[in-house]
């Protein structure tokens, strides 16, 4: 049985969610459409595995980020909500059905991601680049985004997505290095850096990143991270606070306040990040769209 990385840590007194963190719930006629079109098509989406607070707002505006080989994670991170567990076997038809979902939709922009799946040889990799081909071969192919997981530092896994030619590589950071043990027990920071400065080097696709704020880090540590990931060719930044999604989950030290990630953002930006999106809600998926061709977000 995997350790439970919330175990060791302190009890922090639980303080209301500030109100710039209030979100509208799901249920508009937009959103009802789109989750019965997901599951009529048996495909899952992080907007709902990981109890994302922007579901209502993007399903409404026919945005979704599908999450592909199951909605069951070989990993138990302190921050996510998505199940742990054995996955079922690899779906052949889900590249298929989710090309299928991105033209009854209309989606110009899709993003792709997946749980962890460490029981596969590649960790997955065969299945980003079928569902990047698989959209390839729309009538209007859409722009693709690519959110994969670390595939254990595995580059030949890295390079099978890569060979696919997604317009957006993004692996998340997450947090600062010496959280990583407690927030992400099973990955690496450095694991990260590398395969990101891997993806940069291949040029072959725009490379983007994410960090959370309000998990114990200290401001020095959040600039220092985004040194490294400018180091590393990122050129895409997304910075959101951490919500926690249930009691089981590590607390959240600090609701940071609006005006601070606007100053982080410009911090950012400064570093020579081309794309920023910095505020309480920012999440690597929410207007990947807009992020891509520089919108605000």
């Amino acid at each position: 049985m995997m350790a439970n990385p919330t175990s060791n840590v302190s009890a922090i007194p639980r303080t209301p969610k500030p109100r710039w963190l209030k979100v509208k719930a799901p249920l508009s006629a937009e959103c009802l459409q789109v989750e019965r079109l997901l599951r009529e098509l048996q495909l899952h989406t992080v907007c709902q595995s990981a109890t994302c607070p922007n579901r209502g707002q993007c399903w409404s505006e026919h945005e979704a980020a599908f999450m592909i080989l199951g909605n069951v994670c070989t990993r138990r991170c302190g921050f996510c909500d998505v199940t742990t567990g054995r996955p079922r076997p690899v779906d052949l038809e889900e590249p298929n059905r989710l090309a299928h979902a991105a033209t009854l939709l209309g989606l110009k922009h899709v993003v792709i991601t997946s749980v962890n799946r460490d029981d596969l040889d590649d960790g997955g990799a065969f299945q980003f680049a079928a569902c990047v081909e698989a959209l390839r071969t729309a009538t209007t192919p859409p722009t693709v985004e690519v959110l994969t997981p670390d595939f254990q530092g595995n580059l030949s896994s890295l390079d099978r997505v890569l060979d696919a030619r997604p317009d957006v590589f993004n692996l998340n950071i997450e947090t600062v290095s010496h959280l990583y043990p407690r927030v992400r027990p099973a990955s690496n920071y450095q694991r990260v850096l590398d395969l990101l400065s891997h993806a940069h080097f291949r040029r072959q696709a725009a490379v983007k990143s994410g960090i959370m704020l309000g998990l114990g880090e200290e401001p020095e540590e959040v600039i220092q991270t985004l040194n490294d990931l400018r180091a590393s060719g990122v050129t895409m930044i997304t910075i959101g606070q951490y919500l926690r999604p249930s009691p089981a989950h590590l607390p959240v030290v600090r609701y940071v306040p609006p005006e601070e990630f606007e100053h982080i953002g410009q911090k950012a930006r400064e570093l020579g990040f081309l794309r920023v999106a910095s505020h309480p809600l920012a999440r690597s998926s929410f207007h990947a769209e807009r992020l891509f061709h520089g919108s605000p977000s």
